[in-house]
């Protein structure tokens, strides 16, 4: 079975014109190599594996092998050789540079760094996640949501291959991955935390609650937090704060990017388990958050909480419009006061209440009940006049 991703060639595409060097990050095996070499393919690329020691070989001279070429140059796995950061900036400087350069990597934060330092005004950045809904159907929602969108996870055979991997995965991550960040914290210390924030997804950060139960200080669960947000493992949702007479909370939201993941670590194992489990209403609204921003595509996003109860799962500015988003696990949502607190405390354009079930339907002015599998719904509102 072959996953199409064209939104995803689309915006490689598009920095490629724009820049000089486009930079492709995401988590390991979220589909960035695949990508990159049906993108490569299709342009006659010269691609470099970097992590292969004939590769390794061939840029040992880095500057004169890479001068040399033209067109598109693929470097996978680019934080293997970190040195290269400083040769491309030399490169895509000269007048006479006839290669465009598309990079790879998964080490997120050593990545971004080097590559905003490095080649400051001369790089894109595409961020890649696993599959999603608009890729891989609306008919597939459960298998997706169950098993996560890493692709051999979602591609398995059946629910117990998809768990073998995603179990070698974690182990994998904890044991190889996080040292080779320069990371030296012990893999079993690792696992405990991401377990316990397991029990926390969707809820707003209490590190003090957390580092109680690890045993472990405040500073050392975000110092943590920070490292699985940065591999692309968590995401901190961040609040929103207006200029308002309210007191507004200041911590963010914990949501794991891939449910798949969430429900290995709360050994969770098929649709039964799922069901039948007290995290299932937030492991439902992380699946739909993470849904609504990989189509959205926001440039940056919140949510939006005060002391005195009201609240708004998801808002974000695109297009100079104001978006708020409910998730109701629920077949018949209803507006709530929070609701309405909310549309006319952010002054929203709209409101949407993103839900499981199969039909929309407007529920009030400027409020939509949205299915989940309808999203696409949000980006056609924000493109309108």
């Amino acid at each position: 079975m072959i996953i199409q991703r064209p939104d995803c060639l689309k915006s490689i595409t598009t920095a490629v014109k724009r820049a000089p060097v486009t930079t492709l990050l995401g988590p390991r095996q979220c589909g960035k190599t695949t990508l990159a070499r049906i993108y490569g393919n299709e342009r006659n690329a010269t691609y470099f594996d970097l992590e292969s020691l004939p590769d390794q070989r061939r840029l040992q001279n880095p500057e004169l092998m890479l001068g040399s070429l033209q067109g598109l140059v693929v470097l996978d796995e680019i934080q293997e050789m970190p040195h290269l950061f400083n040769v491309l900036r030399i490169l895509v400087d000269r007048p006479e540079n006839k290669a465009r350069f598309l990079i790879l990597g998964s080490a997120a934060p050593h990545i971004v760094k080097n590559a905003s330092e490095t080649l400051a005004g001369r790089t894109e950045f595409v961020k890649l996640s696993g599959f999603n809904l608009k890729e891989t159907g609306s008919d597939s929602s459960e298998k997706l949501w169950l098993r996560g969108g890493f692709p051999l996870a979602y591609l398995a055979q059946n629910n117990d291959d998809s768990l073998a991997w995603r179990n070698n995965f974690i182990r994998t991550f904890l044991e190889r991955d996080i040292p080779q960040l320069g990371i030296t914290i012990p893999a079993a210390s690792m696992r405990r935390f991401w377990t316990m924030l397991a029990h926390f997804h969707g809820q707003i950060l209490n590190a003090s609650e957390i580092g109680r139960s690890l045993g472990l200080h405040d500073k050392t669960i975000r110092s943590y937090l920070d490292i699985l947000t940065g591999t692309f493992m968590i995401r901190q949702l961040q609040p929103w704060h207006e200029n308002l007479n309210k007191r507004q909370v200041k911590a963010p939201k914990i949501y794991f990017r891939d449910t798949g993941l969430l429900h290995t670590l709360l050994d969770i194992q098929d649709m039964h388990g799922l069901m039948g489990n007290p995290r299932l209403g937030g492991s439902w609204e992380g699946f739909a958050l993470e849904q609504v921003l990989q189509i959205t595509k926001p440039a940056e996003s919140y949510f939006w909480a005060t002391h005195s109860g009201a609240e708004l799962d998801l808002f974000f500015i695109k297009n100079g419009k104001r978006i708020g988003v409910e998730f109701k696990f629920n077949e018949a949502p209803k507006i709530s006061k929070s609701m309405r607190v909310a549309l006319h405390d952010l002054s929203l354009a709209h409101l949407w209440i993103v839900y499981p079930g199969r039909n929309s339907y407007p529920a009030d002015k400027n409020i939509t009940v949205l299915p989940l599998e309808n999203v696409s719904d949000i980006t056609q509102y924000t493109m309108r006049e």
